[in-house]
């Protein structure tokens, strides 16, 4: 029997019962859908998964990207897939209409891109392809857009986004390919990028990047930078396409996901290398946000997709796999050994996965609702809904990878020795999640960017908005007597956060910026298992009412009540750890800022 890799009535159930995707099709933008349309999307996704990605999960890794005689070679089902995925629409799906899409909402594309993932995170080429020509529609000229999106969005064009270097990393201000006007109103580009996922591979026709660089006379820092379409192959004029000195100089070889290669480029050896300015110059890193703040949601749906895989190979592996005698029958040797499932133990570390990935996959969704929602409204709702989400991008990018990890190491934990072979998926989901928490900004980073930025913005109001949307949720749950104490729960939590903030607040006000930020990192941790749980509470009201409601039987019935259950887990087990998070960032004593007392590490 094969293994499930997602759990369609849990996606069910968060799109249509949580979330409620069929009210977006109110707005105009998205009237031409209804549920039966949203449903036919999802099973294209999942028809695709079932036989182009996952039966190649192990053959992928196994037989990863190679870079020879300037070719990068790259296994012959990504060209498949690329070609499905572009004349089944999927790429992108949810541009307008006038760009080539189906102006389909982000709550669905973001569900497809989980299936797929979830099928076979070593396919991961298609979310760079939508972003980057997402913002070629967004601010290129005519004639860009014209020359580059149709080709993408068909599947024939690769798309990436060109940001590192290696002597900057994730430090953008210090970013050194430049930029020199030329006659005809393009640029000569020069320089050299790194980690360029999907950077260069023989499975499209052309790969599209789009690249930061520095035009000449720029000033320094972020403030400098502008953004270029730079293809491996540019227009001759004639209506072919020429090579545009764009090299491949090396491709990294890494841990996982060693299906998508990952290029080290350089750009202008022969001083043949044109780019073209998207938009305005200097303007290059609020327009590449667009496509970070995406990828980092992408990232965080790409390390749940691959934690949930896991959980259920781990969850399939403890109830076929038989061992011992539970814990009170352990005299009764004659009597048949039981399914791991029944060992608490097991239970626990199943229970956590189900946490992680069910609540990691609500607060994506979330945020993807609050995209579309950004999309169809204006003025101050809008502003509302645009606060709600650059509050919230931090959390969904880093507690499905950072929590994602620790699940897949439980989920190898539930096989024991066989989960560390390669007899089991689950090592090689455990090699492939281990980069989402470095993909698209590090923890660190998404935790500066939430203490520094996010809480503090506009006198702390995306804070007070989310508050008072938790709030919502807590009234609700505290109409039903049995959800009433975990409704409490959560609101001495939020008290708690604030408190935190308030003792961290007077260092950024004494312009301690290093004390103000030491310990981010933990007051991220602290703000999303407050912000899961609040998802945990949001899907164990809409479980309430159903059993209510419905009078549920069989595997319905069984389904709701683990929803309650799972929340209970998250509650008593995960929710505690708010407790030391919040001590360590009261406490006065600080041990990781450099002193003038040199201290040996």
């Amino acid at each position: 029997m094969t293994t499930p890799y997602f759990s369609k009535r849990n996606l069910r159930f968060l799109l249509f019962e949580v979330f409620n995707a069929g009210q977006l099709t109110h707005y105009p933008y998205f009237e031409a859908h209804d549920r039966e349309t949203f449903n036919l999307v999802l099973e294209s996704a999942a028809q695709i998964a079932d036989t182009l990605m996952h039966p190649y999960l192990r053959d992928i890794d196994k037989n990863q990207p190679e870079l020879k005689d300037g070719k990068v070679t790259v296994h012959p089902k990504i060209r498949e897939y690329l070609t499905a995925m572009g004349e089944a629409g999927l790429i992108g799906a949810g541009f307008s209409f006038e760009h080539g899409g189906q102006q389909l909402p982000e709550l669905i594309n973001a569900s497809v891109s989980f299936i797929l993932m979830a099928a076979n995170n070593g396919m991961m080429y298609i979310g760079l392809t939508s972003g980057a020509a997402h913002l070629i529609a967004s601010f290129g000229t005519p004639e860009l857009q014209e020359t580059y999106v149709p080709n993408m969005l068909s599947g024939k064009w690769q798309g990436t986004m060109a940001l590192t270097e290696p002597q900057a990393g994730s430090s953008l201000s210090d970013v050194m390919t430049t930029a020199v006007p030329q006659p005809d109103g393009s640029y000569k580009i020069k320089g050299q990028k790194v980690f360029i996922s999907a950077g260069d591979h023989d499975a499209s026709d052309n790969i599209i990047h789009l690249m930061l660089a520095r035009i000449e006379g720029a000033p320094k820092g972020t403030k400098g930078i502008s953004l270029f379409v730079v293809p491996k192959y540019r227009p001759d004029g004639n209506g072919g396409f020429t090579d545009n000195d764009v090299t491949s100089t090396g491709v990294y070889h890494k841990m996982g996901q060693k299906g998508v290669p990952a290029m080290h480029l350089t750009m202008g050896e022969r001083d043949d290398c044109i780019g073209w300015l998207v938009g305005q110059p200097h303007q290059g890193l609020p327009y590449m946000f667009q496509m970070m703040n995406e990828a980092r949601i992408g990232v965080g749906m790409t390390a749940a997709a691959i934690a949930t895989a896991a959980y259920y190979a781990a969850l399939q592996y403890a109830k076929e796999r038989p061992q011992s005698r539970r814990l009170n029958e352990k005299n009764l040797l004659d009597a048949p050994q039981t399914p791991i499932i029944n060992h608490p133990d097991v239970r626990r570390m199943l229970l956590f996965q189900k946490a992680v990935v069910e609540g990691s996959l609500s607060i994506l969704l979330e945020c993807s609702r609050l995209s579309d929602l950004i999309h169809v409204t204006e003025g101050e709702e809008r502003e509302t809904y645009q606060l709600l989400l650059d509050l919230l991008t931090p959390i969904a990018k880093t507690y499905p990878s950072e929590m994602g990890v620790q699940s897949v190491s439980q989920s190898m934990q539930t096989l024991g020795g066989y989960g560390y072979t390669e007899d089991f998926p689950i090592e090689q989901l455990y090699r492939d999640i281990r980069i989402t928490p470095i993909y698209e900004g590090t923890t660190g980073i998404q935790a500066q960017d939430l203490l520094g930025r996010k809480v503090t913005m506009k006198g702390g109001k995306a804070t007070q908005l989310l508050f008072a949307e938790i709030r919502r949720i807590i009234a609700e749950a505290s109409t039903h007597d049995d959800l009433k104490p975990y409704a409490d729960r959560l609101e001495g939590e939020l008290k708690r956060i604030h408190d935190v903030t308030m003792s961290l607040l007077p260092f950024a006000g004494q312009g301690d910026y290093e004390r103000f930020l030491a310990d981010a990192t933990l007051y991220l941790e602290l703000y999303s298992i407050v912000t899961i749980a609040w998802q945990w509470l949001k899907q164990a009201v809409v479980a309430k009412q159903a059993l209510l409601t419905q009078n549920p039987q069989g595997d319905e019935l069984a389904f709701y009540e683990g929803k309650l259950h799972t929340m209970k887990y998250f509650f008593h087990y995960e929710v505690p750890k708010t407790l030391g998070l919040a001590k360590r960032l009261q406490d006065t004593e600080v041990l990781t800022i450099v002193s003038e007392k040199e201290l040996a590490l």
